[in-house]
């Protein structure tokens, strides 16, 4: 695949945000340039949808050297009225035993650590 991503028209059931999350799970150091591959967008868009989680507080980064490591807090509740009570944790969960049914090796999800977990919901 190219560094054009390629075009999609309708609707699909995960939003870009979501696809960009499962692969920052996936690989808590990938780069934006794999990430919009990975999930068929501009590198602008996913840093804009980077920027959109990390305000909201599902994500966090910290930068070693040139490179970021990304932490998702895994209690973040999803935004939805429909998914009261579901949490980033629950989705990632969902996404996960997708791909290993279709065979691909999931990887541990990379969120933040317990303490860093309770300081947020103390927000």
């Amino acid at each position: 695949m190219g560094g054009v991503p390629e075009t999609h028209t309708g609707w699909t059931f995960l939003t870009n945000h979501a696809r960009v999350l499962a692969a920052i799970a996936e690989d808590a150091n990938i780069r934006i340039r794999d990430m919009a591959v990975r999930c068929r967008l501009t590198e602008r868009a996913v840093q804009k949808i980077i920027s959109d989680l990390e305000q909201e507080g599902y994500l966090s980064h910290t930068r070693q050297g040139r490179s970021n490591t990304y932490s998702i807090d895994p209690g973040a509740f999803l935004r939805h009225p429909a998914e009261a009570g579901l949490t980033v944790t629950d989705l990632l969960g969902v996404l996960a035993r997708h791909d290993a049914q279709r065979g691909d090796q999931p990887q541990q999800l990379h969120t933040a650590p317990p303490q860093a977990r309770r300081a947020a919901s103390d927000r």
